[in-house]
């Protein structure tokens, strides 16, 4: 169903209201200052999270995915919002397929490290593999999944498998943005477009070849990524004039033996950045997704605190990893 920008009003304004209890980057560097782990958590507490003071790694991880679950459910039951809260739910359905996969390969329990937060129960989904009843998942999930499941029996490579269940993410990924606003797609663009990137990067630091490199490749993105299989070289290139700009220039530097932490947070604040576009417009579907992703982002930030924190990690080397904030 097509919803008019007038439909969104009130769940805009509802979801710009929270917007003062994100975290930010000043509470951000608060918590990494705090002197301990347990006074860094408890300053998570004025963004609405429970006392994770605490909580061990596990317990963090859980309260997390908790967190990250309500929210997705909570706006599903705002019909404007179903159809960007599933541009996000459907990355944890393909988590969760790969997860299945390697664990019926190995003969290991999948359930205790799949996700809550896909569009399929974990327990669904694994009982559909096991079973091949395919109707019960999404028509691209199920297709995915028989043929990592192919890939993965016939060459042992989970690898392979998982850049199966890679293009089909972006595949769906595509599908679901096709009947939304220009916002939406041009979301998955950089989303894909990111994702080829680092794929370019990361095969010229292993050496591998052309071939290995089409595998990794996503469909979706604004950039031809065919122009990466003869060579990396003019990554600068092919990225200059674009949001991935200073990321393809450290990618360039990452190839030459520089470090990957700094280019592959590049890569993901130019997607930050592109959301920051949505804060222009007062209400709409940019709001959802821009809210969306900017909870999303929030979790991948505090868990990397707090964990750091635990782990007694300097607060300058967890800084550093740290991505923007929206």
């Amino acid at each position: 169903m097509q919803y008019k920008r007038e439909d969104y009003l009130f769940l805009s304004a509802m979801l710009r209201a929270r917007e003062p209890r994100m975290l930010s980057r000043e509470k951000a560097e608060r918590m990494l200052d705090a002197p301990s782990y347990a006074e860094c958590a408890k300053l998570l507490t004025d963004c609405g999270y429970e006392d994770l003071s605490a909580n061990n790694a596990a317990g963090i991880d859980r309260a997390l995915t908790e967190n990250r679950a309500e929210i997705f459910r909570e706006l599903s039951l705002q019909p404007p919002a179903r159809a960007a809260v599933d541009l996000f739910r459907v990355k944890y359905d393909y988590h969760n397929a790969k997860v299945v996969l390697k664990a019926e390969a190995t003969g290991s329990d999948p359930l205790p490290v799949m996700s809550a937060s896909g569009r399929v129960a974990p327990e669904k989904l694994l009982n559909a593999y096991r079973e091949e009843l395919w109707r019960e998942l999404p028509e691209r999930l199920a297709k995915a999944m028989a043929e990592g499941g192919e890939i993965l029996a016939r060459t042992s490579n989970p690898q392979l498998s998982d850049f199966a269940l890679d293009r089909a993410y972006f595949e769906e990924l595509q599908a679901l943005s096709a009947p939304m606003g220009e916002f939406a797609r041009g979301y998955v663009a950089i989303l894909a477009d990111s994702t080829n990137l680092k794929s370019a990067v990361r095969t010229a630091r292993m050496g591998k070849n052309a071939e290995f490199l089409r595998l990794a490749l996503v469909p979706g993105g604004k950039t031809d990524a065919e122009r990466f299989v003869g060579g990396v070289e003019g990554l600068t290139a092919v990225f200059g004039g674009t949001d991935l700009a200073e990321a393809a220039a450290l990618g360039a530097a990452a190839i030459e033996g520089g470090g990957m932490t700094a280019f592959e947070r590049a890569c993901d604040d130019a997607v930050v950045r592109y959301l920051r576009g949505a804060k222009l417009v007062s209400y709409g579907e940019e709001a959802v997704i821009a809210y969306l992703a900017a909870a999303e982002n929030e979790t991948t930030v505090v868990r990397m605190i707090l964990t750091g924190k635990l782990a007694g990690i300097a607060p300058q080397t967890i800084r550093e990893r740290l991505r923007e904030l929206l």
